[in-house]
């Protein structure tokens, strides 16, 4: 399996969440990657431990966003970052700025807008131009209607995709 490196970093470039996935494929939502019960994720460069359960990423094309689709038991079905379109430097590693705004829903079918907070007060440390605040904006609110309405990929294409890494 090909392995694949996922780098999340903050607007002024340092290392956030990252680790190393496995590619699964791709469809017309984007690329999809695994990840098992035993992935190391890291924050930072500091080891954060196991996930809670295994899980499946989405790298859409040409959107300010990524998306995390939990297997049970997990408690949130669904996360996703706003971030900067997401950036493969090699055909190995994906990259995207995180923008602190995140859409959670949970398996009971609860969505919630997560961190707007902490988006209004990096937006003035990182002075994050107009035009990022807009799409990251645009992108959260985009994706609280696409995830509550369970629009694709956020109704049922995710399964496939982990059911391979379950």
């Amino acid at each position: 399996m090909k392995r694949i490196r996922v780098v999340y970093r903050k607007y002024d470039g340092s290392l956030h969440w990252n680790y190393e996935t496995q590619y699964l494929g791709e469809d017309e939502h984007g690329v999809w990657l695994g990840a098992d019960a035993t992935t190391r994720i890291y924050k930072g460069a500091t080891l954060k431990g196991l996930p809670d359960a295994p899980h499946v990423l989405l790298f859409p094309r040409q959107t300010w966003w990524t998306a995390c689709f939990n297997a049970e038991p997990a408690r949130t079905e669904i996360y996703c970052d706003v971030t900067s379109v997401p950036h493969w430097p090699t055909p190995t590693e994906v990259t995207a700025i995180d923008l602190d705004l995140d859409v959670r829903r949970r398996r009971n079918g609860d969505v919630s807008l997560l961190d707007e907070d902490e988006f209004a007060v990096h937006q003035v440390r990182y002075q994050y131009p107009a035009d990022v605040v807009t799409s990251a904006l645009a992108s959260a609110d985009w994706l609280v209607g696409a995830v509550s309405g369970r629009v694709e990929p956020f109704g049922t294409a995710y399964h496939r995709w982990l059911d391979e890494v379950t």
